[in-house]
């Protein structure tokens, strides 16, 4: 699966020529030219990583990386004619990862961007949670060494997700879609079966899935 690239960009014509070299590259682009389009994007679809320009019409991106940072390290690249030492520093401040200024060479941002993605996507083989021990290339989870009942498969899928996203809330139909990669069917009790069965291993683990009427589900400290 290729890698999802969030474009927050209100320029027209950088918007055109990022979207289509980046999308020529295999990646899949999603675009927002404010930062309300943005976020919401960002809530939906998760993103495996942002490029951030920052005079928006509705805001400056610097204050939507802040945000982010709050509970997310998705990386961030900022792209922006904001090009004094100041301005990159209050960039990267702000929690961006990277910073391009305006104009920049189309291959310098691929480059940037494929190292990028090339870091984040090196995931550990065991990712901590308190006192659990996820592994993740052998879909088990361990609780102080005593391996947990969570089955391999789409029920592990669903674990990890939200626990790699912690404190973040998604819908059952994002849920869905991430993991069987296709929208949920009308009424399809197979997430909440799931977090039920997820919400019995978890019980003595200190962390939980918590629901939210109408808003979904997110992996806490229980």
């Amino acid at each position: 699966m290729s890698a999802t690239i969030l474009l927050v960009e209100d320029n027209h014509h950088y918007m055109k020529i990022n979207s289509e070299i980046l999308s020529a590259k295999g990646y899949r682009v999603l675009e927002a030219g404010t930062l309300t389009k943005g976020r919401e994007l960002f809530i939906k679809e998760t993103p495996s990583l942002i490029i951030l320009d920052i005079m928006l019409p509705d805001g400056n991106g610097i204050e939507l990386c802040e945000e982010l940072r709050k509970g997310s390290d998705v990386p961030i690249l900022f792209l922006s004619a904001k090009k004094e030492d100041e301005d990159i520093i209050v960039g990267f401040e702000a929690g961006g990862d990277d910073y391009l200024p305006k104009p920049y060479s189309l291959n310098i941002l691929l480059k940037r961007v494929e190292a990028m993605l090339n870091r984040t996507s090196r995931i550990p083989d065991i990712i901590h949670r308190g006192a659990l021990d996820i592994d993740v290339f052998a879909s088990s989870v361990s609780l102080d060494g005593v391996e947990l009942d969570i089955k391999k498969g789409k029920e592990f899928d669903v674990f990890f997700f939200l626990a790699k996203n912690e404190n973040r809330m998604f819908s059952a139909e994002q849920i869905y879609e991430r993991i069987w990669r296709q929208p949920m069917p009308t009424d399809d009790p197979a997430i909440r079966k799931i977090v039920t069965s997820l919400r019995k291993s978890l019980a003595s683990s200190g962390y939980t899935i918590t629901s939210e009427y109408g808003k979904g589900y997110l992996f806490e400290r229980g």
